[in-house]
């Protein structure tokens, strides 16, 4: 197992993590949060991390939970990871004119902000598919934590990927991989739950 293991390592790309990029689990990775999953970090200082894994939707909407809502076009939540599970988060392309007191995590992407203002945007009849993903919970690593889990492979790092807001389960995660290049092709190819093959 080790020997084929090894065809999976990442090959470093010297890329470290930072605000706005891309953390990609490696496939061997059976943690029901972070199984092939897409990680946007919104926040990484002094070797702490804060992001939302992308592609892990739930069956639960926004409108169920604020009634004022109810009628508005479903809004799905997605399952950003382990830590604060009961809250609510939001990333979004809105701006800090639409919604002030938010965080620039890259360029026309942002990270929560007064929900108020967003709700009263949506109940204005602005369209926010496409530009607004909601979370319970996020994922977070003490100062060094996602160091040591990066020199360990559990994640691939790019600073490039495909529309976020456009995140859906494996395939993202799968699409996410190519766009590492020709090193990680075998990720794609190994089969989530190798026992069952």
């Amino acid at each position: 197992m080790s020997s084929s293991k090894n065809m999976f390592k990442i090959v470093h790309n010297d890329l470290l993590p930072k605000q706005g990029c891309i953390l990609i689990s490696e496939p061997f990775l059976q943690d029901v949060y972070f199984q092939r999953a897409v990680v946007l970090l919104v926040e990484y200082v002094d070797s702490r991390a804060l992001g939302f894994v992308l592609n892990k939707r739930t069956s639960l909407l926004v409108n169920s939970f604020f009634p004022e809502l109810e009628h508005e076009s479903p809004m799905p939540i997605y399952l950003g990871g382990p830590v604060c599970p009961d809250r609510l988060f939001f990333i979004h392309s809105l701006g800090d004119l639409v919604i002030p007191d938010t965080i620039k995590v890259g360029e026309g992407l942002f990270f929560d902000g007064d929900f108020t203002l967003l709700k009263d945007y949506i109940l204005a009849g602005n369209p926010i598919e496409g530009k607004v993903r909601f979370f319970l919970g996020y994922s977070g690593w003490d100062k060094g934590q996602l160091a040591h889990e990066i020199s360990q492979n559990s994640w691939a790092i790019s600073h490039t990927n495909l529309d976020i807001f456009t995140a859906e389960g494996e395939d993202y995660w799968k699409r996410s991989v190519k766009l590492l290049g020709k090193s990680y092709e075998n990720w794609v190819k190994y089969p989530k739950d190798p026992y069952l093959n």
